[in-house]
């Protein structure tokens, strides 16, 4: 009888162990349903369908790296199916910043130009790539990476599809210095002194 409750004591004790292995390792969770309908939201086709790319045709080109998503904040039908896109636009010698989505991978499909890319894995190495028009990257997800169009003359254009309605976005420079940790911290974190932090801090006023 005691041998018995070991054994069933055990295999719960798995049990937990397991689920908490495939919670942490879940990406968007699975629905039960075709689709997810917001509340007092009516359903046609015009509820599956996204516009916002249409400023992309026949518009002027930005000055400055631009990204527009198609993410589920901006398509709620996206709620659920586990995908989203941007396209990003990258004036000549602009560069889209080290950053990572802690939710999803990212395969980039470069449409024009060319790029130098790149990310650092969970040891520091740094894998990067010179891609052409054509030529399509994956960025794994949650790794740090980033994007630069090394050409001073030209343009580029990329299309970047995510394994999640919410890839989520964060801008390492950013995060480190357009936020509120102490300039003494990051001084000593980045050793240096605290007026060079306070130079790149000022870089990023609005």
């Amino acid at each position: 009888m005691v041998n018995m409750a070991c054994k069933l004591e055990l295999l719960f004790t798995l049990a937990l162990v397991l689920g908490t292995l495939c919670i942490s390792h879940a990406g968007d969770a699975d629905i039960l349903s075709d689709f997810i309908v917001p509340m007092n939201t009516t359903i046609d086709g015009n509820f599956f369908t996204f516009t916002g790319m249409r400023v992309l045709l026949g518009g002027d080109f930005p000055t400055t790296f631009k990204v527009l998503k198609a993410s589920m904040a901006e398509f709620p039908a996206l709620n659920g199916q586990s995908v989203s896109y941007a396209v990003l636009q990258y004036p000549a010698g602009s560069v889209n910043p080290p950053h990572t989505h802690p939710r999803a991978s990212e395969l980039l499909f470069l449409l024009n130009g060319n790029l130098q890319v790149g990310f650092v894995d969970t040891t520091n190495k740094l894998f990067t790539q010179t891609l052409q028009a054509g030529d399509i990257f994956v960025f794994p997800k949650g790794l740090i990476h980033y994007q630069y169009n090394y050409d001073e003359k030209n343009s580029a254009i990329a299309v970047s599809a995510f394994g999640s309605a919410s890839a989520g976005t964060a801008s390492i420079p950013s995060s480190v210095f357009n936020t509120s940790i102490d300039s003494g911290i990051l001084a000593k974190s980045f050793k240096t002194d605290v007026e060079t932090i306070q130079k790149i801090k000022s870089g990023f006023v609005a």
